[in-house]
């Protein structure tokens, strides 16, 4: 397999190339020197990769320049565990064809009226980014068809089948006849994931990208012996002595993000939150309200923790210490991304001491146990 250092040397396409330019891209990263060539070559890839590598313009390359403007229907299917992904991935995929007017690509998703994407389907997109299943209600309507379909992503594919997908995922991959390549993304190598390459690829490229320290994030991880109410006071000391412009924050349950951003904004601090009980449109005017920087902290479950491209989040507080040690990984990879350092600070108390120790050894990182007036 090749693996080519430069976008130029990969023979892009001229609008494509001013694209990644475009973008702000220089140098692809290991996920995109591993995955854009076989793509290209209409390979089957399965790749294991950290968040933050770029796996988006990985697939979203080949898949732009694969795409042929005169045929008719939909050439490439983007399969994403959440709204919030999809929404992303879209806007991603649009950046790469911004010099390429013949090139339309809907989102599909679930909690946006249904007749909205209606009306947005007659213009007859050729990539659809989707979740399963609002997709599978669209193919039950007939109002996308999927036998013209070339190239088919899974991305998050761990997560998209644990949150029980499996059969919505199998049932839309059966329903594309033509299919050139399946290519999978995933955190990790689960089972359900292994069981759907063995049935549905071929022969795929295998592809890890490791931790390196060409890859790893510059993150400097902190814990604090503080709990209670106390933690709003920490986090608006830190915020103020280190001049942090935006900070995430973590909590385990819907209900802990609506008390810990009520007391926030109590406290004077410009807050807002999301999780999944909140409506699609207000979780999207919030996040881009982040994005944009009129919001200085959000607070949020772990909806947010992986799949989200935020630039710039200088700071991550882990109000509570997650549940799961690859929930710690992905909330703290929020931040130190693109090649700026980022900081991490984790909350914790005597008797969850154990619980941090288990993070450390599964991370190989310490924390430095921060001290405070």
């Amino acid at each position: 397999m090749t693996t080519e250092k430069t976008f130029a040397s990969m023979n892009l396409q001229p609008k494509t190339m001013d694209a990644v330019i475009r973008m702000g891209f220089t140098t692809p990263t290991s996920v995109q020197i591993q995955t854009i060539p076989p793509m290209l070559d209409w390979h089957d890839i399965i790749a294991k990769a950290p968040t933050g590598t770029g796996k988006t313009c990985a697939f979203g390359i080949p898949i732009i320049e694969h795409i042929e403007p005169g045929d008719q229907g939909i050439q490439a299917l983007i399969l994403s565990p959440t709204r919030e992904l999809a929404l992303q991935i879209t806007q991603d995929l649009r950046d790469l064809a911004i010099f390429r007017s013949d090139i339309r690509i809907s989102s599909i998703y679930g909690g946006q009226r249904i007749d909205r994407q209606l009306e947005e389907l007659k213009s007859k997109p050729q990539i659809i980014v989707a979740t399963p299943g609002r997709l599978t209600d669209h193919m039950r309507r007939r109002s996308i068809r999927l036998a013209n379909v070339h190239t088919v992503v899974l991305d998050e594919a761990d997560r998209m089948l644990d949150m029980g997908f499996v059969r919505d995922v199998r049932r839309i991959l059966d329903q594309m006849p033509k299919i050139a390549q399946i290519a999978m993304f995933s955190a990790t190598m689960s089972r359900s994931v292994m069981d759907i390459s063995w049935i549905y690829q071929r022969a795929p490229v295998e592809i890890t990208v490791l931790e390196d320290e060409l890859n790893k994030p510059d993150i400097t991880q902190y814990s604090i012996n503080v709990h209670g109410n106390a933690r709003i006071r920490v986090i608006r000391k830190l915020i103020e002595k280190n001049g942090y412009k935006k900070v995430l924050v973590f909590c385990n349950t819907k209900q802990m993000v609506q008390s810990v951003c009520k007391q926030m904004k109590a406290a004077g601090l410009k807050a807002d939150r999301i999780h999944g009980d909140i409506r699609q449109n207000i979780r999207e005017k919030v996040l881009n309200n982040f994005r944009k920087g009129k919001l200085l902290i959000l607070v949020a479950t772990d909806v947010a923790s992986r799949g989200l491209d935020i630039d710039g989040v200088d700071a991550v507080f882990n109000y509570e210490i997650p549940l799961e040690n690859e929930h710690y990984t992905h909330r703290i990879g929020r931040t130190g991304r693109a090649q700026k350092s980022g900081v991490a600070y984790t909350f914790t108390n005597i008797m969850m001491q154990p619980r941090l120790d288990e993070i450390v050894r599964y991370t190989r990182t310490p924390l430095i146990s921060l001290e405070l007036d």
